[in-house]
């Protein structure tokens, strides 16, 4: 049997030594050929028709162009998976406009190797390879996005004011779907590649008053977490933070699992952090948390798998599902990556498979004929 052909991958790296290195990292896989480089976008948009990559890779911060205008640039004009390789934390700032190129049409980010992180050589470059895998079988598509409507701020941002609740009114024609069992007391949320941008795309559609508290896992790279958490925040209604053990989790507001713990309740309902083993591979887990909430509120929570690779959340999903509460999975249409989501829905554990956007509709509905009706 013939090997499949190795994953065609373009590199955008101003900084000589990176570009070195991620060369070096990826020249010793014979799943990955890199078919061009380039120092900045502006060589980078030369290059590339040329060299016809699967997977282009960029930095954030370089001359003439950056990744933000680079990232807008390719999706206008030949869409590719792209994997922003960049520094995961200098300032508030740029961990911001990393996920700006999310936002763009960037589908992961990925640290930055340095000389330092080749004392784990072989760990950074499977995890590298594996990304680029994923992304390589990823379909994009051109996107026709005005500048004004994806430029970044700059000016000040107002204080964002409170909304009421009061959401647009949903048919239920819209949703011919069964009622939640009970008013909700939690949502949980949990999803992997292509996370972000989903989450983006439903927390955005909440007002600052929604009515219960939403726990997340997310998986990401390490270092990114606090970047995507004040992106978020900056984006939309809701309070965004990374949960704190102890606390009681208060409506209309994100809470993210930290970095290489577990998100947990307690038998009070506060927050816990746990550092125990990994659950499907991950920590933190999103069947870790699920399987928490479907404890805590059994008849009270929603569940949520959104895009990602793998299976974690799949048994968590049918952990909600068997204790009575609400459970939904993205659909493979809006999915970048449909693996978690599938792998609920075989299992039986997704009630509900809906379109990203019509996620945060449906909650605001089903919720709102409790709270109004």
């Amino acid at each position: 049997m013939k090997n499949s052909a190795p994953i065609r991958v373009f590199l955008v790296e101003d900084s000589l030594v990176a570009l070195t290195i991620l060369k070096r990292i990826l020249a010793s896989s014979p799943e990955v050929d890199v078919v061009g480089t380039a120092s900045n976008g502006v060589e980078a948009l030369e290059r590339i028709p040329g060299a016809q990559p699967q997977v282009i890779c960029t930095d954030l911060h370089m001359p003439k162009m950056d990744g933000l205008e680079l990232t807008r640039r390719i999706m206008t004009d030949y869409p590719r998976p792209i994997l922003v390789i960049s520094t995961s934390v200098n300032t508030q700032e740029d961990s911001r406009n990393v996920f700006k190129l999310l936002q763009a049409g960037a589908l992961d980010v990925f640290p930055k190797p340095s000389i330092d992180s080749l004392s784990d050589y072989e760990q950074v470059k499977h995890e590298l390879v594996n990304r680029i895998k994923v992304l390589a079988g990823v379909t994009v598509f051109t996107r026709h996005t005005s500048r004004a409507t994806v430029e970044p701020r700059t000016h000040p941002v107002s204080p964002k004011k409170p909304e009421p609740f009061s959401p647009k009114p949903v048919s239920n024609s819209q949703f011919p779907i069964r009622n939640f069992p009970s008013l909700p007391k939690v949502v949980a949320i949990g999803a992997s590649t292509g996370g972000p941008q989903a989450l983006y795309a439903i927390l955005k559609q909440l007002p600052a008053n929604f009515p219960v508290p939403i726990l997340c896992v997310q998986h990401i790279s390490e270092g990114f977490l606090q970047g995507l958490v004040d992106w978020l925040a900056a984006e939309c209604f809701l309070c965004v933070t990374i949960a704190q053990p102890g606390e009681f989790p208060k409506p209309g507001t994100v809470y993210f699992a930290p970095e290489r713990q577990h998100l947990q309740l307690d038998t009070q309902g506060r927050l816990t952090t746990v550092s125990t083993p990994a659950v499907s591979g991950h920590r933190p887990s999103v069947t870790a948390l699920f399987q928490a909430v479907a404890n805590c509120y059994p008849r009270s929570a929603v569940g949520i798998l959104l895009t990602g690779m793998g299976r974690d959340g799949a048994d968590g999903l049918q952990a909600i599902a068997q204790a009575g509460g609400t459970t939904i999975a993205q659909d493979e249409q809006t999915c970048v990556v449909f693996g978690m989501p599938k792998e609920a829905i075989a299992l039986g554990a997704a009630q509900h498979i809906l379109a990203i956007g019509e996620i945060a509709p449906m909650l605001l509905n089903r919720i709102s004929s409790y709270r109004l009706g």
